[in-house]
């Protein structure tokens, strides 16, 4: 079995994860990140939440939804013992759209609860909306004060951990969305770029690309995994030579 260390997108709470892990199958040993919903924590304080629930007596992947790549790709860069490869979906290594900065000033002015799935609904969802997903949406959101979520946009605005993607020594695997309108194309290119051996899979879907997909995007994981795997097997075997 393979541990693999999934963290939440924009939500924080990791519950929208179930298909996806169920998808996985017994073959995985998951271990589901929830971040303090209470807590307005930045990318530097979050990686070292995470840090405490890294597995220590096994190798595993590391998956960051969306929100969480930074914190997947600066985790990554400073290489935890047992790290065997890097998962991102629907994410970036910095703010994907620059020309909309300027919403950093009209962020404290931006609805976070009632009004926050109706506008943001349809762009994470796209064709695949249902009445069940939005529900689950908004009961998830729900939970997230809205000065946390408002922080966490924040952190994503002035984020950029481009450099750290040169330091990653595992293989990465980039899960994209041809449907995001959230995350632009452009984001895996940017990686790409700067990590030129990354794997790149494209999935005709939306930017909740694991909620939506989750059995076609657990077939592409399971083989990235037997990837990983193979290549840290042929490493400690050079190390024991």
């Amino acid at each position: 079995m393979v541990a693999i260390v999934l963290l939440p997108g924009m939500d924080g709470a990791g519950t929208l994860f179930a298909d996806f892990v169920a998808a996985l199958g017994a073959d995985f040993v998951p271990t589901v990140v929830s971040y303090p919903a209470d807590q307005a924590l930045g990318y530097g304080a979050l990686e070292e939440f995470v840090r405490a629930s890294l597995p220590l007596d096994q190798p595993f992947l590391l998956l960051g939804d969306s929100f969480s790549g930074p914190v997947a790709i600066s985790l990554a860069a400073s290489r935890p013992a047992g790290l065997i490869g890097l998962i991102l979906c629907c994410s970036f290594a910095r703010y994907p759209i620059p020309a909309s900065r300027p919403i950093k000033m009209l962020i404290n002015f931006l609805p976070m609860k009632s009004n926050l799935i109706s506008l943001i609904g349809p762009f994470l969802l796209g064709s695949f909306s249902s009445g069940g997903l939005r529900k689950t949406l908004r009961q998830t959101l729900g939970q997230v004060p809205a000065s946390t979520l408002r922080a966490r946009i924040l952190a994503i605005i002035e984020t950029d951990y481009s450099e750290k993607l040169k330091e990653i020594q595992v293989p990465i695997l980039y899960l994209q969305a041809s449907g995001d309108h959230i995350v632009p194309s452009s984001a895996a290119r940017h990686i790409a770029m700067l990590a030129p051996s990354v794997q790149i899979a494209t999935f005709k879907g939306p930017h909740l690309l694991l909620q939506v997909l989750a059995a076609e995007v657990a077939v592409v994981v399971k083989h990235f995994s037997g990837q990983a795997v193979q290549a840290f097997n042929t490493a400690v075997d050079k190390d024991a030579q």
